[in-house]
């Protein structure tokens, strides 16, 4: 991701670069300013753009990208570089106005006009509405970035205004269209800054008729609820119709309430034609899970999105090691279910679940789940066995070397795992896999 990201912005400007002609003779605070104000604009409207695109949860990038969860987190990263440019841009273009009128800088005065082409000079005479339009457009694009940076907003307020940012888009896009340096367009950089405007403006427009993933959303009832009040968990059974199927440790959007809209969950089951059945296991940590085994009852209509990610536990060494904390455990119970009804899958894997809270019926269905299969447990509760690391986890392994690490659960704990074990030599790049499931 931090590739994609850095080489996304770092292709941009190099283009930027090589089309700029007056790199090499400019003189002048001003003439400076000027090619600042193009090229965090350039940067600025094509994260955007990618932002855009990936919001659009394309089903072509997630393998590329190694999974939805990995697309969000870009997502994210995009945004706020978005928020950086955009400020520098404006930061730009306003500073040396304020400083002229308070007397620190002189305006030069402005030569001749050009001959212009019949569209240049349509362009020149928008340049006024762009202005305006983009500046406002980028204080309302600011206060909702900022929102949906701040995970206390109420997820159905943080949706709200995400979508509201497709409308300032096509407000930046044309502000971006018309004040772009004419004679880009002829180059390479306005080859790919149009292209990623035609991206970006088609993505938003899908966004705002609330079309993105319709091709993947299938029709379903729920046929059985539980509550785990130890873990403060709600299991969720569903029946669809249509479904395509989905791997162990891949997760769907469900919607249960059209005003809620979908929220993503991942799949504690896994996937048999004959019978659809889908498990899921919600955990509550937000205003809309904390409520949800009040809210839903049995038949009630449900709508399902996918299935999305790549933990997929595809990978060629000849053992695994597992590690879920907390509600992270919920991939591997579906994985746990496929290898029951696929013996033949089963191969040597060691599962570390690590929890602090305590619910013994959850405990004992995990206990029967592993039953049913080759898999070894090492089951730890913080407030008794203490804190699981990396270390315990290569004393209870010894062929730790040998095998692909899947992690599921706080992000933290996760990171902190991934460095430990790639001082010790881990190729952590290519078998350390680690679901980053949050995404806003």
């Amino acid at each position: 991701m931090k590739w994609v990201f850095w080489s996304s912005l770092g292709l941009i400007a190099l283009l930027w670069l090589i089309t700029e002609p007056g790199l090499s003779n400019t003189r002048g605070f001003f003439t400076w300013r000027s090619l600042l104000v193009q090229l965090t604009g350039v940067l600025a409207i094509g994260c955007m753009s990618l932002g855009m695109l990936l919001a659009l949860r394309p089903k072509w990038l997630e393998r590329w990208l190694n999974g939805l969860d990995k697309m969000y987190r870009l997502h994210k990263w995009l945004g706020m570089g978005a928020l950086v440019l955009s400020v520098l841009h404006w930061l730009a273009a306003k500073g040396p106005k304020w400083a002229v009128g308070w007397g620190w800088l002189v305006k030069p005065q402005k030569g001749p006009k050009a001959v212009q082409q019949p569209l240049e000079a349509f362009f020149y005479n928008q340049r006024g509405l762009a202005e305006s339009l983009g500046e406002w457009a980028f204080y309302v694009a600011v206060i909702f970035i900022v929102l949906a940076l701040i995970k206390r907003v109420p997820y159905r307020l943080f949706s709200q205004v995400h979508r509201l940012l497709a409308i300032i888009y096509l407000v930046l896009a044309m502000h971006s269209l018309v004040l772009l340096k004419f004679s880009y367009w002829e180059s390479p950089i306005g080859w790919l800054t149009g292209l990623l405007l035609v991206v970006g403006s088609w993505a938003a427009v899908i966004s705002l008729l609330r079309r993105v993933g319709a091709q993947r959303r299938v029709p379903g009832s729920i046929t059985g609820l539980h509550y785990y009040g130890g873990v403060k968990s709600l299991e969720i059974q569903t029946r669809v119709s249509g479904w395509p199927g989905h791997q162990p440790g891949q997760f769907a959007f469900a919607s249960s309430n059209a005003k809620e809209g979908f929220h993503p969950y991942t799949i504690a089951s896994s996937w048999d034609p004959n019978e659809p059945d889908i498990t899921f296991v919600v955990k509550e940590l937000g205003d809309h899970t904390r409520t949800l085994h009040e809210r839903l009852t049995v038949a009630q209509p449900i709508i399902l999105e996918g299935p999305y990610g790549c933990f997929t536990f595809d990978d060629p060494r000849p053992r695994q090691i597992w590690i879920g904390g907390g509600i992270g455990v919920t991939p591997f119970v579906a994985r746990l279910k496929h290898l029951a009804a696929h013996p033949a899958a089963n191969q040597p894997v060691d599962f570390f679940h690590s929890t602090a809270e305590v619910d013994e019926q959850a405990l004992a269905r995990l206990t029967e789940d592993v039953g049913s299969t080759d898999v070894r447990l090492h089951l730890l509760i913080d407030a008794r066995d203490g804190y699981l690391t990396a270390e315990r986890i290569r004393a209870a392994v010894p062929e730790w070397r040998n095998a692909s690490i899947w992690f599921c659960g706080p992000a933290k704990f996760g990171e902190a795992l991934r460095r430990d074990f790639a001082a010790s030599g881990f190729p952590v790049h290519q078998h350390f896999h680690q679901e980053l499931f949050e995404m806003r």
